[in-house]
């Protein structure tokens, strides 16, 4: 026989121990055996050591995923949804062409109107999906998930598979500083080559990961030797602080596009645009191209920034204005200081053009910019008088570490 070994070592029979530390395995059974009848904990033990041996060799236990079906018009294409599934994933699983764009709920692409069946609407952005359109049964298929058998309905002419995004190889033909923060980056394409795009579109940069960042066209569809980008540093943004420490001219860099629908409709109505920051871009795209094809709708542009020195085009957009009867511009400061001279609007920048067009009634907003620009300005326009349907907007969505988004 061997003496029993625990954590004080050997049992010393000429010792008398003074205390005892009592081992880990055994300190669940100590009050038992003083609770239970001794049968009982041996029991226990034997029941215990029976399951730990036979856990080894037990099935694994597999979560039941429910599969729920979905119907989708046009079309009436069947698609089963799994259990946590956005009905955008489904329908992408499935090969159909669905729009989409920021995959956040912020852009308002993957709009839908739920026919039959109850989803749950996550967490969508309220400038992409007002309470109206709600009430109406619409969704966005990025954020809402089937809680039963759904039929919807998207407004597509088809959904049948189509192509993707061309791929491009371009290079960096110039970078220029336009203020502290913002560059003015320009992409040239081999042999000639000519992007056709549609002014307020956008392309998405691809990083060696696979990563995209989107930044919208500043040049207009008719001046596409090159291509223009604004890029506004963001603090940490992975793509913004390459530009503005790295990049240099004749690197290589890849994108996606043309991409995006936040472009002019074609009717009478005057236009007004808001642009945060960099969301100058793409209305610089439309307005030029405007101009090129002789539009005479009126058009004003209400741009906020920071400070003063954050306009770093202002001078273009006052020489249209001179150039262009039916264009003026507002540039307003959201941070000017008290003591600063500037003489012009401050504030936020959708809340002096409500100021100046308290009724928006019979007018189209374009409004561009962050999330939260948006978010604040989209709900205000509603409730002076502008219908959803002459209501369009870009928002410029934080990415996130492992998704593509707008930086």
């Amino acid at each position: 026989m061997q003496p029993v070994t625990s954590q004080g070592g050997a049992a010393n029979l000429a010792v008398t121990p003074t205390s005892l530390a009592l081992d880990w395995f055994l300190l669940a059974l100590y009050p038992l055996i003083y609770a239970w009848p001794l049968a009982a904990v041996w029991a226990l033990v034997g029941v215990g050591t029976v399951v730990l041996l036979a856990m080894p060799w037990l099935p694994p236990r597999r979560a039941q995923r429910a599969q729920l079906h979905l119907t989708l018009h046009p079309g009436a294409l069947p698609v089963s949804a799994r259990a946590g599934e956005t009905l955008l994933e489904a329908g992408l699983r499935a090969g159909l062409a669905l729009p989409y764009d920021c995959r956040a709920g912020g852009c308002g692409q993957c709009l839908c109107t739920v026919l039959n069946g109850r989803v749950d609407l996550g967490p969508y952005q309220p400038a992409a999906l007002s309470d109206a359109m709600r009430e109406r049964g619409q969704a966005l298929m990025c954020c809402a998930v089937a809680l039963d058998d759904v039929e919807l309905e998207v407004d597509v002419p088809t959904l049948g598979a189509t192509a993707a995004a061309r791929r491009w190889h371009g290079r960096v033909h110039s970078l220029e500083r336009l203020a502290d923060d913002v560059m003015r980056v320009r992409i040239a394409l081999p042999d000639g080559q000519r992007i056709a795009f549609v002014a307020g579109q956008y392309i998405n940069i691809v990083l060696a990961d696979g990563q995209r960042r989107a930044f919208s066209f500043a040049n207009p569809p008719h001046d596409n030797a090159l291509i223009e980008l604004h890029v506004r540093r963001i603090p940490g943004g992975r793509f913004t602080t390459q530009v503005f420490t790295t990049m240099q001219v004749g690197d290589a860099i890849d994108f996606e596009g043309p991409l995006g629908r936040f472009t002019l409709r074609e009717s009478q109505r005057p236009i007004l645009f808001v642009a945060g920051a960099t969301g100058f871009a793409p209305i610089k795209s439309i307005v030029e191209d405007a101009f090129r094809r002789g539009l005479t709708r009126p058009m004003q542009l209400y741009w906020g920034v920071r400070d003063a020195k954050d306009l770093y085009a202002l001078e273009l957009a006052e020489r249209w204005q001179r150039e262009h009867p039916n264009f003026s511009v507002v540039p307003v400061l959201s941070h000017a200081a008290p003591e600063d001279p500037w003489p012009g609007r401050r504030g936020f920048v959708h809340e002096a053009m409500l100021a100046d067009h308290p009724d928006l009634t019979g007018y189209e907003v374009y409004a561009c910019g962050s999330q939260q620009m948006v978010e604040a300005a989209v709900p205000d326009f509603m409730t002076h008088g502008l219908g959803e349907q002459f209501c369009f907007s870009d928002a410029f969505v934080p990415a996130k570490p492992t998704a593509a988004a707008t930086v």
